[in-house]
């Protein structure tokens, strides 16, 4: 059985954390699971704090609302990123080489499984797994750019 390791550093504004699950696809797939899912639950929590500061008052239940709302969005979009960075891992692995097109398919896959898990209309999959695979790919390029 692997063994989990955990550790991270602190210096000045960025933040490195290093996971080791004991295999590769385990440590890129929760490594891609915490970092958008810890964004996704901050741009969560700075909505609702946004519309708590406009409304001018705060009471338990909003506290309660927006931890709710931060694990689901944190949780939603954590697994959609673990899903698209084991992908791609999984293909580059498969293919044996890293380029575009690995990330083409993990992104329409992704898009595909996310929308598989939300309803079943065989058109929006189709349409979810194009746009994964459009976003994925446009990405990659952007990074061969910078």
């Amino acid at each position: 059985m692997p063994n989990s390791r955990f550790s991270g550093s602190l210096s000045g504004p960025d933040v490195s954390v290093s996971i080791d699950m004991g295999h590769p696809f385990l440590n890129h797939t929760v490594d891609g699971f915490l970092k958008i899912g810890a964004i996704a639950a901050t741009r969560a929590l700075a909505e609702d704090v946004f519309h708590i500061v406009k409304k001018g008052s705060i009471s338990s239940g909003n506290v309660e609302h927006t931890l709710k709302k931060m694990c689901k969005e944190g949780a939603y979009w954590g697994t959609v990123a673990g899903v698209y960075v084991g992908m791609d891992y999984g293909i580059e692995r498969v293919r044996g080489t890293r380029d575009w097109k690995n990330a083409m398919m993990a992104g329409a896959l992704t898009g595909a499984v996310a929308s598989l898990a939300n309803n079943q209309d065989k058109d929006k999959i189709f349409i979810n797994a194009i746009t994964g695979g459009a976003i994925a790919t446009a990405s990659e390029f952007i990074n061969y750019l910078t």
